[in-house]
């Protein structure tokens, strides 16, 4: 598996992680990002390490830190929540609303039957996205999702909960019909630093959002 660098300087890289890479060693083990950040050394003696979390399903945009010191910035940067991201995903059906806000507290449930997963609770952790419509096709939607917070499953459990309509193939909050894989994408970010030049990457929608209807807007095909 070849790995494409999006974005790289002396203290960051940002990578294009496929969709079905995990982040972490699954418990069944498996091919996991760790297994390619030698690869990702570029002439440097340490290993870059990623700053935030994407889920395995999510393809995309995902930073890492090529030393202790900018892990460490970077890691502030998304806790004091001046880093711009901008996902894509296709809905399993078309919302009444073009656009709107969602504020949503999440909180972490686990059961033996359905294993763990996040539901809106009034006493979990605040959570706020703006989404807006981009394209329609045969029934589904292309939402561009802006999350202020970055929770985890934030997205997923805001287009259904929030929404009203699950994202394609998301076997927790929606079903697995219709998409090999939870169709969401991190298409951009942009990290600001004082002194120097935002970090700043952009991901093009992947071969699978084309397959449903939905190609990247920069690839002059129509939807």
């Amino acid at each position: 598996m070849t790995i494409e660098i999006l974005y790289e300087d002396g203290e960051a890289l940002v990578i294009d992680k496929p969709a079905g890479l995990p982040i972490d060693r699954p418990r069944k083990g498996g091919d996991c990002l760790e297994d390619h950040l030698d690869s990702l050394k570029l002439g440097f003696q340490r290993r870059p390490l990623p700053v935030h979390r994407l889920d395995t399903d999510t393809s995309g945009c995902l930073l890492l830190a090529r030393n202790p010191k900018a892990h460490k910035r970077f890691a502030a940067a998304f806790e004091a929540k001046t880093v711009t991201k901008v996902y894509h995903g296709i809905l399993a059906g078309i919302p009444e609303e073009r656009e709107g806000r969602i504020e949503l507290a999440l909180a972490k449930i686990s059961s033996a039957e359905k294993g763990w997963r996040m539901i809106p609770a009034k006493k979990g952790k605040p959570s706020a996205t703006d989404w807006r419509v981009v394209a329609e096709h045969e029934g589904r939607a292309l939402v561009e999702f802006r999350p202020e917070t970055g929770r985890t499953h934030q997205i997923r459990v805001h287009a259904a909960s929030g929404i009203g309509i699950a994202l394609i193939g998301d076997p927790v909050y929606g079903s697995r019909d219709g998409a090999p894989r939870t169709m969401l994408h991190a298409s951009s970010i942009v990290v600001a630093r004082e002194g120097k030049s935002d970090i700043a990457a952009t991901s093009p929608l992947p071969a699978d959002f084309a397959a449903l209807g939905f190609p990247d807007p920069g690839s002059g095909d129509d939807a």
